[in-house]
């Protein structure tokens, strides 16, 4: 199954946006740290920064994975997406890693922060920043369900839950409670570490050859039997390949039924499937009864 023009215009479209606007985001944040010395805006900073190395690696994965399929990958490319995903799991945590560490530093070495207005507007700048990317972001993915730019969203999302966080931190040091500052770096830590998790996680299940939801297998299984002429269905097995579904299953038919009728019942089948899900590519075998 090839992807659409307009499909990989909007994948390149997403995954370029994504590091145009984690690379703003590093410059911004690097002259607000060093002004600061915020650890919250070191959390910031160091997100970003793996932001960029991430999105850098989604926009490849992104280039690889809309290739059309070829003869050694007769199913496509669109598992580079989940490895990309599986990659940004692991830029995340670090980050979570790090950002956790530096604060616990600064908990038990407590520093005052310089520059407190420099740091908030650079933290409303990366708010507006973010919220725009995740609107086109949310866009793409329903209209391609990529697994790749769902993950770079993920994480955004978690960005837009730091970003407030650092912001809050900032308002609370300007009005004397500094060692709040420290104290978020290290939740927000922990935030973007379970962040990371669930990316991991998402992108070994399509790696893994997962089965799609069972209401969406039932629904499917629904479909097939409602053919006209068709007597029930069997061992129908799905997965995911980046923005692709695949289907297989057995159809149940009369066993004295012409060779082109039942191939009519199955090709009826197929166009039932892929109406409800225009992703599902359908492969059906049919079994006498």
């Amino acid at each position: 199954m090839a992807i659409s023009q307009e499909h990989a215009r909007l994948l390149r479209l997403a995954s370029r946006t994504a590091l145009g606007v984690a690379l703003t985001l590093v410059l911004a944040k690097a002259i607000a740290w060093w002004l600061s010395g915020s650890v919250s805006l070191l959390a910031g900073l160091t997100d970003s920064l793996l932001d960029s190395a991430a999105s850098l690696l989604n926009l490849l994965a992104v280039h690889y994975a809309i290739r059309p399929a070829d003869d050694d990958h007769r199913y496509g490319h669109g598992k580079a997406e989940s490895l990309a995903g599986l990659a940004q799991a692991a830029f995340i945590a670090v980050s979570a890693l790090l950002v956790g560490a530096q604060a616990i530093q600064r908990l038990q070495d407590p520093q005052p922060l310089g520059a407190p207005l420099l740091g908030i507007a650079v933290m409303l700048l990366s708010l507006l920043l973010t919220a725009a990317l995740l609107l086109l972001q949310q866009h793409v993915i329903r209209q391609t369900g990529s697994p790749a730019i769902r993950a770079d969203s993920l994480h955004y999302r978690s960005d837009l839950l730091l970003n407030s966080s650092i912001l809050l931190a900032l308002a609370l040091a300007a009005y004397g409670w500094e060692e709040l500052d420290a104290l978020f770096g290290l939740a927000i830590a922990g935030y973007i570490l379970w962040s990371a998790l669930g990316i991991a996680r998402d992108s070994v299940a399509v790696l893994m050859d997962e089965e799609l939801p069972p209401e969406v297998s039932q629904h499917m299984h629904a479909l097939a039997i409602a053919v006209p002429g068709v007597q029930g269905a069997h061992d129908l097995r799905t997965r995911v390949s980046g923005s692709h579904w695949y289907v297989q299953l057995h159809l149940e038919l009369p066993g004295q039924l012409p060779l082109e009728q039942a191939h009519a019942l199955c090709v009826a089948v197929e166009q039932a499937i892929t109406q409800a899900y225009p992703r599902a590519e359908v492969l059906v075998h049919a079994d006498p009864v």
